[in-house]
């Protein structure tokens, strides 16, 4: 495929700037790819804006950032009307959501109202305000990044935000040998920032994304998925299952994962490897499993075999 070597190169360059998390890169722009949008959670200073910044820049995508406060307002975000006093007319400034790639830094320090006024956004790529419904830019999507709720000051997105996101993201703490390439890089260079180029241009992207559309998902792959999701559904452990509609995305990340590793048919191994990002944030559990998503989804691996017995 002609845009392999891109994809190679823009996972090289995001992993430059943000040492040691190549796994984590290549699901972001996996959800990317895929038409989603990314949320990232983890503790502050773990490289959650970095990752965000360096991704537009390799997609060559305009980026707008958004600091969440508990001061925020919806139309911080969407954008005003504004009365102009020279004509006796309102004129619409439109926030910064009107971008192709908006950071939602710190998305659960806001309050709820504000949180759900994205959900339009993300789900139909467009926005109502004023009355008057207005389209936002293709491509657009929208990382999102949340300090662990047991922080202060936080509030936890609903469940329907929540489900807006194909993908969530963990980065936790660098390899020890990343860590120390880090500190060399600072003794080094200081505080300067590597500049990244575009490394996926729009026409590479549309094809990235027309290629998903026509990856082979054989019979036997559509039975696994099936199987796992009906566990989800039925086991004691999940008190919630996976929704029709989050294990559609299990199917399209599956096969966005098949053409970031230059195959024209989805296999096993392509879900297993999405599924903690897809499904760790929509499965609720139950029992001794509460709080712990990642046990979860390791559990539902274990228990749903590849090949019906």
């Amino acid at each position: 495929m002609g845009y392999q070597n891109a994809i190679d190169q823009a996972i090289a360059d995001v992993g430059s700037v943000l040492l040691g998390k190549e796994e984590q890169i290549r699901l972001a722009l996996c959800c990317l790819f895929a038409r989603g949008h990314l949320l990232i959670e983890d503790l502050p200073g773990m490289g959650k804006t970095t990752l965000s910044h360096a991704l537009a820049d390799v997609l060559g995508l305009e980026y707008k950032r958004v600091q969440f406060t508990s001061d925020l307002l919806p139309a911080d975000i969407l954008g005003v009307s504004v009365y102009d006093r020279n004509d006796g007319s309102f004129s619409f400034h439109p926030g910064p959501v009107f971008t192709q790639l908006l950071l939602a830094d710190e998305i659960n320090r806001t309050t709820p109202r504000t949180q759900s006024a994205l959900l339009e956004a993300m789900a139909e790529a467009q926005v109502t305000a004023e009355g008057e419904t207005r389209p936002l830019p293709d491509p657009f999507f929208v990382i999102a990044t949340q300090n662990p709720v047991e922080q202060s000051g936080t509030y936890p997105l609903p469940e329907s935000q929540l489900d807006r996101f194909l993908m969530r993201l963990e980065l936790g703490y660098p390899h020890p040998r990343a860590e120390r390439e880090m500190f060399e890089r600072r003794h080094r260079q200081g505080t300067a920032q590597q500049a990244l180029g575009c490394r996926i241009d729009r026409d590479q992207l549309n094809a990235i994304r027309t290629a998903v559309g026509e990856v082979h998902a054989s019979d036997n792959f559509l039975d696994y998925l099936q199987r796992l999701v009906a566990f989800t559904r039925e086991s004691p452990e999940f008190a919630v299952g996976l929704s029709p509609r989050g294990a559609l995305a299990v199917l399209d990340s599956a096969k966005t994962w098949a053409v970031m590793h230059n195959r024209g048919h989805v296999v096993p191994e392509d879900l297993q490897v999405v599924l903690p990002a897809v499904a760790g944030h929509r499965l609720v559990p139950s029992g001794d499993y509460a709080g712990d998503s990642k046990a979860l989804v390791e559990l539902l691996l274990r228990r749903v075999d590849v090949i019906k017995a």
